[in-house]
């Protein structure tokens, strides 16, 4: 038998008085458990999971005939800029993180087109990339020239 299977090895001193530190306050029971919470060796590993989750959608690629279209009413907006007119966007807003993105709508009244820059400036001073809109409406657009 080796002294770590004995019995009786903590005899001598299992009676004694719990010792007391004379030059240190003892240390309160939240943090005394708080030793032994669990340790996170993964920290941010939760983060990353989450994010791998989140769904994002696929860039729809346009058909050459829908590529016309929106030309013919980028043309149409232009032409109509001195009017402020209200246009519904459809567009597609890529995801910062990761691949894909989502699709949103966003209405407003268009100050600016700048083909340069590549933005649709509102009144607002909200701005969109041409590069993302995958459709337009408003009353600038007939429907006859676009069916």
């Amino acid at each position: 038998m080796n002294k770590h299977d004995d019995p009786h090895r903590y005899d001598d001193i299992i009676d004694l008085p719990h010792h007391v530190s004379s030059s240190h306050p003892p240390m309160p029971l939240r943090d005394r458990a708080a030793q032994f919470a669990p340790f996170a060796a993964l920290t941010g590993y939760g983060a990353v999971i989450n994010e791998t989750a989140r769904f994002t959608e696929s860039r729809p690629e346009l058909e050459e005939e829908q590529l016309d279209i929106l030309n013919m009413k980028m043309a149409q907006l232009q032409a109509h800029l001195k009017e402020k007119p209200e246009i519904t966007f459809s567009c597609f807003r890529p995801d910062g993180k990761k691949s894909g993105g989502s699709f949103e709508v966003i209405t407003g009244t268009v100050r600016k087109a700048d083909q340069y820059e590549g933005t649709i400036t509102f009144t607002d001073g909200r701005k969109i990339r041409i590069e993302n809109i995958l459709d337009m409406e408003g009353n600038i657009f007939s429907q006859d020239d676009f069916a």
